[in-house]
Order: C-alpha cells, then structure tokens, then sequence
C-alpha cells in the first residue's frame, strides 16, 4: 500500500494556490504608456488630466484610460501607433509644461495590485528602453585626493610653524597625471620638524627628501596601488550614485554596471525617451564650497585678465557678477550625506549634512571667517560632437557656475543652508544630492534607443521558443512513458508557474537569458521525473510489485536528483553572486528553477501518482 502523508498534500496545494495567485499578474501583459511629470516635480491635477485627455480626444487619438499617480499623469494606450502619437501631439502642445517619457504600464486588475500583487519585469532587450554609456573621469579622482593630500599637508605645516616657500603638484615616474606633492622648504626651516609635521597626515605615501641651494625639498608620491584603489573608489561610488538615481525614475529593475576600466553601463527599462532621464542622469555634477576672496577685485580681475596667485574667477555666476574664489576646497560633493528641501528667511533652500571630516573643516573654516562670503560651485562635465573638415569630433566641455555666494552669519559645521534658489532649483538641487554627487564626472558616451516593437519581438520569439520546447517535451513523456509522461506533464507546467511565481515575488527582471534559464529549468525538471520513472521501471523488471516499485523509485532515485542538482545550484550561484547583467538574469532563473522542479519532481509528482496508485486496492500492471 502507498501512503504519503495528508500534511504534504495540504502543502502543496498551498504552494500551488499561492503560486497561481502571484503568477497570474503576468497574465493580463502591458499597454504602452505615456508618463507625463511637471518640471518643478509639482504634483499633477485631476484638472490638468482632464486638460490632457480632452486635448487627445480632440486630435482623435484614442487612449484606454488615464490616472494621476505618485504625483504623475499616466495616460495608456491601445497600441504603440498610438502612443507614438500622442507623444507627438502633447510635446507639440505642452512642451513647456510637462517633461514626457514613454513607458509601458502593467493591465493588472485592480484587486490584484491592492494586494501588493505585480508582474516580473521585463529587462531591456523585451520591453525596449535607453542604454547609456557614461564614461568616468579617473584622472580627475586621481587629482582631487591629491589635493585633499596637499591641503592637509599645508595645514600641518602651518600649525607646526615650519616656514614654506611652495607646495605643488607634479607628475613623477612617467605617471600621466600628477602623481606627487613637492614642498620646498624656507632655507631657515627645520627639515625632521616638518617630516614629523606631515607623517600623519601624508600616511600611505612613499615620503623622499633631498637638499637644494634654496631650501630642502619633500617629495610624497601616490603608491601605484594607492592610485588604482582610488580610481576604482570612483567608479564603483558613481556607480551607486547613478543607480540611486535611476530608482527616482521609477523604473523597474535598472541595470547600473561597470564596462571595462573608465565606463559605466545604464540599462532603463520600458523608458523611450531621453529628456526626462537626461535631465536627473545627465546631471553629471559635483559641489565644491569655496571662500571668496574679499581682498581683490572680481571685476578688475575679468577686464585685466590678471588673477590673483590662489584664486580662480568665475564668471558663470547666480547673479551675473563675476566672483573671485579660492582655490583651497572646503568640501566636496562625496562627503555629503544628506540634502532635502526647506525654507529659509531668504525663501527655498537645501538643507545639507555633511560627512564628520567635512564638517570639522567647515567648522574651522567658519569659525576663522565670520562675515565673509562663501561659495557654492557646481561643476558639470558633458561631451559635445561637432564636424570638423567633414568628420565628427567629440570633446569635453566642463561648465562651473558658482549657484549661491552667501555671508556666513555664525559658525556652523556638518549643517547648514544653501540659499538664494528657486523652489524648482532647489527639488533638483536637493535630489542630486540626496541620490550622491559624483566623486568624479562622468561624461556621456553614447545613447541608444531600443523600441518597444523590437522588445515585442524578442518576447514573440522568447515564448515561441518556450512554447515549442515545452511542447516537444510534453509530447515525449505522454507518448514515452503513458500515463506517468500525463504526470510530468502536469509538474512540468506546475514548475513553470511557481518559477513564475518567484519572480514576480521577488521583482527579478526577466530577459531573453532568463527565458533561455525557463526553458533550460524545464530540461533539468523533466531529468528528474526521468530517473524516477528509470528507477520504477528497474525495480519492476526485479518482479516486484507495482505499488513498492513506486515507493523504491521515488526513494532510490532522490539521491542522483539531490547531487545533480546540487552541483548545477552550486554553478548558479556563482554566477549569481559575481556575474552582472545577462548572465547574473541567467543565472538568478536558474536557481529558482532548480529549487521549484526539485518540490515539484519528488513532491508534486510523487502526491500525484500516490492518489492515482495509492490505497488497498491491487494493482495488475503500471502504464509507464
């Protein structure tokens, strides 16, 4: 007699009822969409949709339905055609009021989306969306720990009283960049009072010293390893900058990697346009807060051409006038951590927080300086291409404008105000911030457009392969091995849908790898049943009976499906933990395959075959 206990049918019902139930959002599939947001991040009004949506029926351009949500209008659509002109039509006509951006909006049944029920999402390569390619300027992360180096170096020198005659940066060993910090002493200065001056804070630099006619000279260099950790802090810290800006579009799943040494790779998903992305990505900024120079004069700076030793003029300015800076850094972009919107006396601010080493050098800063103007800079890097002599050439062209020059009213150290903004200044300002300013620019590479028809196209192909795979193996088992083939069937296509499930669960991104991964699981599921069934065969061929040739090969069979799929999980997860892109989506579907097809073979296919076979009753031959 076969007997499998009550409590694993009860739970595997569960699993396949809940299964069912997470799986069926990616049933109903998406309409395209257009996504509409005021550039002022002002929410939109139930007034302004009904604005939009009496303007689309005025021009005959026929739409599903729009609603306003998190603060957005989204209008939907019937067919990409259509979509296509309604964007055309609205840009036309509201341009200036609203920033628009194509997408594609899940037909999720209402009473499935209140209950926090979604459908997986689709990567780039089936939905369409943009890819950008950014490049990163390591060179210029290079040269801003060095001069943090230099600056920190000065500051001990002056506070041990060791008289210099200069500090600069040079380029030593062939490196491309400077690499060094020189500092030549007063001929009256004590060289071992100033070796002991910027032993600490020169730690991690190769410290040589040698004797000139006009004083000793320091030389500190940048360690090779010094200097690709500092490149690699770069990226990978842009990295998660522009990934936690991509999460404010709203996009499902955005793939953020590195490419090769200096470039990074963004993926956005079922976004079509560039303006709104451009607009938060494309900010590839960085603060720098400056002291301004109270003793020079700007404007006779600008007309002469003669800047002061120590100072920079700028002339891109908040209000216009040209302003004298000095050079010296008092923090930077990276060492905030926090920046939201407030109100000041003066109108819109941003509130900023800065990191405890920042904040302790503007609380030196402020405390020496009460009274005086202080500036806010900030620095964007974009390429620009132009044809020259017939052939297209692309620069880089960086853009500092000094956004507030402020008197600092009282001392003040990890937090303050940056004023004299407009409210919409200040949204954008604050959320560049908050997501990360840039440890280094980034510089746009490239900017491709992959359309939703080629993503629909990629999804045809994807289930027809799946279907047509599936199809054959279906057919295989009920012919090959009767009445047991029908139960592989069905825990074959149970196996799908509690894949399914998980994915939808746990938002994985699917794309054309992750339905190779569906289509590859659904080979390992059906192995399995496979040696089962291999197994039931053998042991009825010893002349056993029916009954306990079913108890021997569900058991004897568990421990060549455990191994082999242990093995394969192992591989999986490997590619899971340090693969990126496709191979980490492959890999992801995989694992979840694996651990689906091993409850569904040992445990769906055994609960199955146990009612069909089980009780007293006796049985003459087995259809397998």
């Amino acid at each position: 007699m076969l007997e499998y206990a009550r409590w694993k049918y009860i739970l595997i019902a569960l699993v396949l009822a809940l299964g069912l139930l997470f799986a069926l959002p990616n049933v109903f599939g998406e309409d395209p969409a257009l996504q509409l947001a005021h550039a002022d991040h002002s929410a939109v009004t139930a007034a302004e949709m009904h604005t939009i949506t009496g303007f689309l029926q005025q021009q005959k351009i026929p739409f599903r339905r729009a609603y306003v949500q998190n603060g957005r209008l989204i209008v939907r659509f019937a067919s990409v055609p259509d979509q296509l002109r309604g964007s055309d039509a609205i840009d036309a006509k509201f341009q200036k009021t609203y920033i628009s951006a194509k997408t594609l909006v899940p037909r999720t049944p209402a009473w499935l989306r209140d209950l926090g029920l979604r459908p997986m999402p689709l990567g780039l390569d089936l939905s369409g969306g943009l890819d950008l390619l950014y490049q990163v300027d390591i060179r210029s992360a290079v040269r801003q720990i060095l001069q943090t180096y230099t600056q920190d170096a000065s500051r001990a020198l002056a506070e041990a009283k060791v008289p210099v005659a200069s500090v600069t940066n040079i380029a030593t060993d062939g490196s491309a960049v400077p690499n060094t910090i020189q500092i030549t002493l007063a001929p009256q200065a004590d060289l071992a009072a100033a070796k002991r001056a910027i032993a600490d804070p020169l730690r991690g630099l190769t410290i040589t010293t040698s004797a000139q006619s006009g004083g000793a000279v320091i030389q500190a260099t940048m360690p090779a390893e010094k200097i690709r950790a500092r490149e690699n802090y770069a990226i990978e810290q842009n990295i998660s900058i522009l990934r936690n800006r991509a999460n404010q579009l709203g996009v499902s799943e955005p793939i953020v990697q590195r490419q090769g040494n200096d470039r990074i790779d963004v993926q956005l998903p079922g976004i079509q346009n560039i303006a709104e992305v451009k607009n938060l990505l494309g900010q590839t900024a960085t603060l720098e807060f400056h002291l301004n120079d109270v003793e020079n004069n700007a404007l006779e700076a600008q007309q002469t051409g003669n800047v002061p030793l120590g100072d920079k003029l700028y002339t891109d300015t908040w209000d216009g006038q040209p302003v004298l800076l000095k050079r010296e850094v008092i923090a930077t972009g990276d060492q905030l951590t926090n920046a939201t919107v407030g109100e000041s006396t003066q109108g819109p601010a941003v509130n900023v927080t800065l990191d405890s080493r920042a904040g302790e050098n503007m609380l030196r800063t402020t405390k020496a300086n009460v009274g005086k103007p202080m500036g806010v800079v900030l620095i964007t890097k974009h390429s620009v291409t132009r044809e020259v002599d017939g052939k297209k050439q692309t620069h880089e062209v960086t853009t500092e404008k000094v956004i507030n020059d402020a008197t600092i009213d009282g001392v003040f150290s990890d937090r303050f105000q940056i004023t004299g903004l407009t409210l919409a200044e200040a949204q954008d300002l604050a959320i560049l911030l908050r997501s990360g300013s840039f440890v280094t620019p980034i510089i746009p590479v490239s900017e491709n457009v992959i359309g939703p028809s080629l993503g629909a196209a990629n999804i045809h192909m994807g289930i027809m392969a799946l279907v047509i795979g599936m199809a054959g193996v279906l057919l295989f088992m009920a012919v090959y091995y009767k009445i047991f083939g029908l139960v592989a069937d069905a825990v074959l296509v149970a196996n799908v849908v509690l894949l399914t499930a998980l994915l939808s669960m746990m938002h994985a991104s699917l794309s054309l790898p992750g339905i190779a991964g569906i289509i590859l699981t659904v080979g390992i599921a059906v192995d399995a049943n496979v040696l089962i069934y291999e197994r039931i065969r053998e042991e009825l061929r010893k002349g056993v009976s029916p009954q306990a040739a079913i108890r021997a090969g569900f058991e004897k069979a568990f421990s060549a499906i455990a191994d082999s799929n242990v093995t394969t999980a192992i591989a999986g997860l490997v590619l899971w933990i340090f693969g990126t892109g496709a191979i980490r989506g492959f890999a992801v579907v995989l694992v979840l395959g694996i651990v689906t097809s091993m409850f569904t073979s040992l445990m769906g296919s055994r609960a199955l075959v146990t009612l069909m076979y089980g009780g007293r009753r006796k049985i003459a031959r087995l259809h397998i």
